[in-house]
Formats: structure tokens, C-alpha cells, sequence
């Protein structure tokens, strides 16, 4: 009775262990899955930069404002991957509150000052988003790097986009918030939401739902008709998900402190 149950045990190690096994070949092959929208994402922002410093050089004011709003939301889209594993180049082009370039220095000058006196800034934003294009290529994705990226853009989402967002001067703050969530629900069903339905359907479920509930709260025609209380409540209960999830994925709990993982 002791072997069999001994060998029951062993056993269970053994299935545990491969799925364990099976579940990181899919994550990996996930996040590589991610690499060409990432790519696409950074790839509209440095083309968008690349047309505002243009339109900016031409003293055109609305086509460097659209310039500008074009750029933001590919990087928005990206922001899943960017603080964790640039973190140097995500501080010089998207830095906020105190943001002496980037994105937020522009704003400031276009929509704030009316202004297209930005061609320092402008150049700065195209040079850095072609140093981070020509990196995402060979770049190693982890896919614990990517589930903490995930889970860091949901709680801000909730916490400080919510209350107005970064992008207060362009008015752009639902915009990001969408372009966020957009961001989120692509890593998260391109890279874990299969292996996790293996393990536990119910909370993949539940991770989806709360994804869906956030694209429904930010679907409004404007920032004041965004039900706050709800996004922060929902943008909360994603993070819990997406934190209990990450055992069952033979990943380490993420946290909201950016590290390199």
C-alpha cells in the first residue's frame, strides 16, 4: 500500500511537472506571438513622431496636433512591454508629471501653448522611438516580464488615468485609457489566456470578463461620462485576477513596483 501510494505520488509530481513544462513553451511561444504587435505599436508612434516634427517644422499647428495624437496611440498600445524592460527610454519619452521631454513636453507646447516651437523635443521623441524600434526585434520577451507589464498598465488604468489622466492638456486621457485596455486584452489573449483556460477555465474567464467590463466602462463619448467608481473597482479586480493567475502559469506573483524580469 506504502509503494502505491508512493508511486501515486510520484506520479502526480510527474504530470505536474509537465504541465508546468507545457504551460511555459506556451507562454513563450505567446510572447513571441506578441513581438509583431508590439512592433507595429512603437512602429506607429515613431511614424507618427516623424510626421509631427515635419508638420511642427511647417509651422502647422492642426497637423502636428494630429501628428502627435497619431503617435500617442500607438505607444499607448504598448505600454504593457514598455516600463519593464525600457525602462530608461520609456523615462526620456513618456515621462509624467515632470516631463522635461517626451510626449508630455510636446503636449504642452502644442495643445497647451499653441505652439510648434518643438523641434528639439520632437526630434529627441523620433530619435528615442527609433532606438527602441530598432531594438524590439532581438529584444528577449519573458513572459513574466509581460504579465507584470499587464498587470502594472490595468491598475493604472484604475488609479491614476482615472481621475484624468496623464494627457490632461491634449484632452487624450480616454483615448489612452482605451488604447490601454486594447493593449492589455491583446497580451493577455495572445500570450497567457490559453494555458491559464488549461488549469483553471473559470478564472480565465473571469480575467476576460473583467477585460470586457473595462472596454464597455471607457466606451463613452466623453472622460466625464467614464463611471469612475466602476473603473477603479474593475481595473482592481483584473489585478487580483491576473495576480492569482499567475501561480497557476508558473510565474511569480507580479507586483506594481516596474522590475526587469
Amino acid at each position: 500500500m506504502y509503494k502505491m501510494r508512493v508511486a501515486a505520488c510520484l506520479a502526480l509530481l510527474a504530470a505536474s511537472a509537465n504541465v508546468r513544462a507545457a504551460n511555459a513553451g506556451a507562454l513563450e511561444d505567446g510572447a513571441e506571438r506578441y513581438r509583431p504587435y508590439l512592433i507595429e505599436g512603437v512602429g506607429s508612434a515613431l511614424a507618427g513622431a516623424r510626421a509631427l516634427r515635419e508638420r511642427a517644422a511647417a509651422a502647422d499647428l492642426p497637423g502636428a496636433k494630429k501628428a502627435w495624437l497619431s503617435a500617442r496611440a500607438g505607444w499607448e498600445r504598448s505600454e504593457v512591454f514598455t516600463a519593464g524592460f525600457v525602462p530608461e527610454l520609456d523615462a526620456q519619452i513618456d515621462a509624467w508629471p515632470n516631463a522635461d521631454s517626451g510626449f508630455h513636453a510636446i503636449e504642452a507646447k502644442l495643445f497647451g501653448a499653441a505652439s510648434t516651437d518643438v523641434a528639439t523635443d520632437a526630434t529627441g521623441l523620433v530619435e528615442h522611438l527609433d532606438d527602441l524600434h530598432g531594438k524590439l526585434k532581438d529584444i528577449k520577451l519573458t513572459p513574466q516580464g509581460l504579465l507584470d507589464g499587464t498587470v502594472r498598465l490595468a491598475y493604472e488604468v484604475g488609479e491614476s488615468k482615472a481621475d484624468g489622466g496623464e494627457s490632461r492638456i491634449s484632452g487624450t486621457s480616454l483615448d489612452d485609457m482605451r488604447n490601454n485596455i486594447a493593449g492589455i486584452d491583446f497580451a493577455y489573449h495572445t500570450i497567457f489566456s490559453a494555458a491559464l483556460n488549461t488549469v483553471d477555465g473559470k478564472l480565465d474567464e473571469m480575467v476576460t470578463n473583467r477585460i470586457e467590463q473595462l472596454q464597455a466602462i471607457v466606451a463613452t463619448p466623453d472622460l466625464p461620462h467614464v463611471n469612475i467608481a466602476d473603473l477603479r473597482r474593475t481595473s482592481e479586480e483584473l489585478v487580483v485576477a491576473l495576480q492569482s493567475a499567475s501561480a497557476k502559469l508558473g510565474l511569480q506573483r507580479p507586483t506594481l513596483e516596474a522590475q526587469a524580469r
